[in-house]
């Protein structure tokens, strides 16, 4: 069993401060013991190193920490207190500091590494960079290796959120002593004397290994301590990557130098692998935000959202799904205003919704898609309300009213449909929440709550506001969010709220299983694009019969999971017909989920079929379009491949972005969706990139793009 974690920070040092000693003096303030931090008992120097010229300092302690851990496990470990190893290496002259932590306790059972650094920003002394890393390696541990881990990771993020706070502390406590300025390390001048004949080695830090699990299996999580007017930041990819500071407060809110740096990064990594489909800035920012400007998690969500709307054609719900009629008279909701601070406001009568009604009467995909209907109308309110009121609006305010609530609302079926649409829109319309507002809770509430607050982000939680019975019309209740002018008339306001009272649902609307089921699966399979599965040794291929030379093959595809390689193949005879992969292991159970193999294995390349393309790797993440000019009329086979990742030429050691992608495709299997046409040569309009004749199913949070009028005589890929 097997954890680990990264962090990234920054620190603003004071002004006068040109090194990065006093960082140093701040953190050494926490031996021999903290008082800020209660589970670290005491410490005792056991090494320490000091060279001549005083330019490295290297101290090895041993700390005596307590662990918050059940009094059970630490009876059946045996021990009250737990050991750790320390090492703090400060190089003077290259200004870093680097801590290693190890534990001694229970290591023939447990490892866990811990590695810090503390360097001067290389283009601003004002800023201190922090890095941050350690893995967990649980060999055993009584049976109760999943406890120990949930225990540690707890710690451990505690420990990283407490860790600023108290360098923080002792810097101003240093100071209000007066301490703002450490000088500079310089060669003392008896060293200068002795060597001025001759050339002197820059001394460095002393080696200090960090953990290979640290490394392969470390996540960013980025995270500042402070801002700074200062430009520089050290994940900017040049220094002209900076948004306009009008755009940002017009636009995204206050950024830090670090958070704008993300979304920059972000943004032109999808400009490279997602052409033609770019989230607006907001877009991408909510994701970031999601996972605490953590690039690589949100780069994860944000990718399989945007493959998520492509395949259920989100983008056009508005325009093209008229909710049935049953929703329109009994779904008890609907938007209402705005609140104080200019969000969108939605009014949900869930305590008069007939849950069950709606369920047995449209089935879990017709409600599904109506929230999901719901939420697009959001994100375009939002948008006029940052027009209206001249600041950025990128989340809503929801009125949820329970009056009226009972067991009749923890109907399971009912329960599994909305653990299920919060589960979509958890995952695709992060921070669109802004506050949550639950009035008059009944005493069933509570139930309700427990069994689905397990499913909503920690984030969105605290965004919560309950009030039981009439306690929202005292102090510290609507008024306070939302202006006396537009309080719905049923919660005793002078405003005429427009939302449908709700109601049983008549049973002669009524549909049977076999009903609502034939219509899920067509909700569902409503796309032109198709699923399939990849897996090592058994290549994904569909077929295509070519009539007349310089037809174009067109196709969009998106890598949703894994990384796989993509052929195109020519032959002159048709193969066998398809036969599904019958692996068992491998069975597939999602609608179009497929993986068919034509290419016989006796079948020899360059005898049967040739390659007409050039093989393309394509990543995880990637949306990749193209097209072929064929020029010999027959069978061409488009065929998606597992990628292997050769071993590295160079060092026996993989890159960290291979060992972090080995890890992703999990079983040996990838998943691709993917839409292809054939067009004549005369009606193919348009680049490689511009498919317009193809209805890719490009997404309508994408800015703007442009594409070439050029003409192409054989194939070009854009991703």
């Amino acid at each position: 069993m097997k954890a680990s974690v990264q962090s990234v920070s920054l620190f603003k040092r004071h002004p006068s401060e040109p090194g990065g000693c006093i960082i140093y003096l701040a953190y050494e303030r926490r031996f021999p013991t903290c008082p800020l931090i209660p589970m670290f008992v005491a410490s005792d120097i056991v090494n320490e190193f000091k060279s001549e010229d005083g330019a490295i300092h290297v101290i090895e302690r041993r700390c005596k920490l307590d662990i918050d851990a059940p009094r059970l496990l630490k009876r059946i470990a045996g021990v009250d207190y737990v050991y750790f190893v320390q090492k703090n290496s400060l190089n003077r002259q290259d200004r870093t500091l680097h801590i290693e932590a190890y534990n001694e306790t229970f290591s023939n059972r447990v490892i866990i590494n811990e590695h810090c650094c503390y360097t001067v920003h290389p283009d601003n002394e004002d800023w201190t960079c922090f890095e941050q890393s350690a893995s967990l390696d649980i060999k055993s541990f009584f049976g109760f290796e999943s406890t120990v881990e949930k225990i540690a990771m707890k710690q451990y993020t505690s420990n990283i959120k407490k860790g600023k706070e108290i360098i923080e502390y002792y810097l101003k406590q240093m100071e209000e002593e007066g301490i703002t300025f450490v000088p500079r390390w310089t060669i003392p001048v008896m060293y200068k004397l002795e060597n001025s004949t001759f050339h002197i080695a820059q001394p460095s830090s002393p080696v200090i290994s960090v953990p290979d699990t640290a490394i392969k299996e470390g996540q960013n999580n980025k995270e500042v301590l402070n801002t700074s007017s200062s430009p520089s930041d050290p994940t900017a990819g040049t220094p002209d990557d900076k948004l306009d500071a009008d755009y940002i407060k017009r636009y995204l809110g206050d950024l830090t130098p670090l958070q704008e740096s993300c979304l920059i990064r972000l943004r032109q990594w999808l400009q490279e692998t997602h052409k033609g489909k770019i989230p607006k800035d907001e877009h991408i920012l909510r994701f970031l935000r999601a996972r605490d400007f953590n690039i690589d998690k949100a780069r994860e969500i944000l990718c399989q959202s945007l493959t998520w709307r492509k395949q259920h054609q989100v983008d056009y719900i508005l325009d093209t799904w008229n909710p049935p009629q049953v929703l329109q008279d009994y779904y008890a909701g609907g938007w209402h205003h705005h609140d104080k601070d200019g969000r969108p406001l939605y009014v949900l009568r869930l305590g008069q919704m007939d849950t069950k009604g709606l369920v047995r009467a449209l089935g879990e995909e017709a409600l599904l898609r109506y929230v999901l209907s719901i939420n697009e109308e959001g994100l375009r309110r939002c948008e006029e309300n940052t027009k209206v009121f001249g600041r950025p609006i990128s989340s809503w305010t929801c009125l949820v009213d329970l009056e009226g609530l009972n067991m009749r609302h923890l109907w399971r079926p009912g329960v599994k449909a909305l653990l299920r649409i919060i589960e979509v829109v958890e995952a695709n319309y992060p921070e669109t929440l802004g506050r949550l507002l639950i009035l008059r809770a009944p005493r069933v509430f509570p139930v309700l709550w427990t069994l689905v607050s397990p499913f909503i982000d920690d984030n969105t939680r605290k965004k919560f506001l309950i009030y039981a019975g009439n306690d929202y019309q005292g102090p510290g209740g609507l008024l306070d969010y939302i202006d006396k002018e537009i309080i719905p008339d049923f919660l005793s306001g002078e405003c005429m709220c427009e939302v449908p009272e709700g109601g049983l649902v008549p049973k002669s609307l009524y549909r049977t299983a076999e009903e609502l089921e034939n219509e899920d699966i067509k909700l569902l399979t409503e796309t032109i694009y198709q699923s399939a599965s990849v897996f090592k040794g058994a290549p994904h291929e569909i077929l295509i019969q070519i009539v007349d030379a310089s037809s174009v093959i067109t196709w969009d595809f998106d890598v949703c999971k894994g990384d796989i390689v993509f052929n195109i193949y020519h032959s002159k005879r048709a193969p066998q017909p398809p036969k599904k992969d019958s692996l068992g292991s491998h069975s597939i159970t999602s609608p179009g989920g497929n993986n068919i193999q034509l290419i016989d294995k006796v079948w020899q390349l360059g005898r049967d079929y040739s390659m007409v393309e050039s093989p393309l790797i394509c990543r995880e993440g990637e949306s990749v379009q193209g097209s072929h000019v064929t020029r010999w009329p027959g069978f061409y086979i488009l065929q998606w491949k597992f990628h292997s990742m050769p071993a590295c030429a160079t060092t026996s050691l993989p890159r960290v972005d291979d060992v972090l992608a080995s890890l992703q495709v999990s079983s040996h299997k990838c998943k691709v969706m993917y839409y292809t046409e054939v067009l004549g040569s005369e009606d193919f309009r348009g680049s490689m990139t511009s498919l317009e004749s193809s209805h890719s199913g490009f997404s309508q949070l994408s800015a703007a793009t442009t594409s070439s009028s050029q003409s192409h005589s054989s194939s070009m890929i854009s991703r």
